[in-house]
């Protein structure tokens, strides 16, 4: 990098009010939200990479809060009242988006939600039926109608499913684009004021009396009244004190398949793998609860026994005796920990962070950036 000019150190790495880490969803909500709180003050967004690097823009595009059995499984490990606090702050941030955003902007298509159960989750269909009633009475106080899931085998032959699975829907589940979510979030937050800057890392924080300084891989630092943390995964470099673990999610992607009969999002085992339709090509993740020690990991790469796993799930469960060929293959880093509850807090005078997303950052992001915004 070439010597700073007296013009660049008095504009682009002038000192701001705020500055957050990450350009992903969480990083430009919050500025957002601080832009609508605080008009008149600077506010800086910092970024690794060239685009956002972590999660945020390699994920599967899911419009989605919570499907049947994840919901059972966080009412057993966190109880009832986190579990129905989860499900309102992703619900309430779909809605955010919604409204702030058209459907046209970001791709958004509400095609449904749909989960497959194998029958050795329950006893019988009544058991399933029983349980899919008492969910459904918790959730209506969020989601505002008597029936968010419902039993709906009949559309498994609908769908070309294989295996021997129930079939339960959620018709307030959508589908959409990240990446066009991202771009247009980046426009906003551009036209209020907001300033990112890409392949910028901050390698060290440091409080003084007069604001946080930020050592870079740059030969300048950047300084700010106070500094947000959005770095998810990547938190844990500058705030070690956190219970964040990088937990790597992996993706294929087919060429198109003519006469493809999925159509909408898909979720099975507790939400470990999901698949979508996207267009005429079939999008598939997941597989980590098979290889959780190996998939903690910065690595971007992707590895092939989660590559076979997925594949395995393709031919047999979503496209039996169809033909197929994966064009692409990618992961992406979400954070995860003990608890499943994301981290949103104080952590000095001057400093502040919001990750652990534990991969809803799509949902999560627009309620946790104004929640943040607000203790800033």
């Amino acid at each position: 990098m070439l010597p700073v000019s007296i013009w660049e150190s008095e504009s682009f790495f002038s000192p701001r009010d705020f500055i957050i880490l990450g350009s992903g969803f969480t990083g430009l909500w919050a500025a957002y939200y601080l832009k609508k709180r605080y008009p008149g003050k600077t506010v800086l967004i910092l970024e690794r990479g060239l685009i956002p690097s972590g999660a945020s823009s390699r994920n599967a595009g899911f419009a989605c809060f919570g499907s049947f059995t994840e919901l059972l499984s966080d009412t057993q490990k966190l109880g009832e009242t986190e579990m129905m606090e989860l499900v309102e702050s992703r619900f309430k941030g779909l809605e955010q988006i919604r409204k702030k955003f058209s459907s046209r902007q970001i791709d958004y298509e509400n095609l449904g939600g749909y989960e497959l159960v194998s029958p050795e989750k329950f006893r019988d269909v009544d058991s399933l039926r029983t349980g899919i009633d008492e969910m459904n009475s918790r959730l209506k106080k969020i989601t505002g109608i008597p029936k968010t899931f419902r039993l709906n085998d009949s559309k498994i032959k609908t769908f070309g499913l294989g295996g021997s699975h129930h079939l339960i829907e959620n018709k307030l589940e959508g589908q959409l684009h990240s990446g066009k979510l991202l771009e247009a979030l980046c426009q906003l937050v551009h036209s209020m004021g907001v300033s990112i800057l890409t392949q910028v890392e901050v390698k060290k924080m440091e409080t003084q009396p007069d604001g946080v300084r930020m050592e870079t891989n740059l030969p300048v630092s950047f300084q700010a009244e106070q500094v947000l943390v959005c770095t998810n995964a990547f938190a844990k470099s500058l705030l070690p004190e956190l219970d964040v673990v990088p937990a790597r999610g992996q993706i294929l992607l087919t060429e198109p398949i003519e006469g493809l009969k999925i159509k909408g999002t898909f979720h099975y085992d507790e939400g470990f793998y999901y698949f979508r339709n996207l267009g005429r090509r079939l999008l598939l993740g997941g597989a980590r609860n098979h290889f959780f020690t190996e998939e903690e990991t910065f690595s971007t790469d992707t590895s092939e026994p989660v590559q076979q796993e997925l594949e395995k799930f393709l031919k047999e469960i979503i496209l039996p005796g169809i033909p197929y060929r994966v064009s692409l293959r990618w992961s992406g880093t979400m954070a995860v920990g003990k608890e499943k509850k994301p981290i949103v807090q104080k952590i000095s005078e001057r400093v502040f962070c919001a990750v652990r997303m534990s991969g809803m950052g799509v949902a999560l992001a627009p309620r946790l950036g104004k929640k943040a915004a607000a203790m800033m």
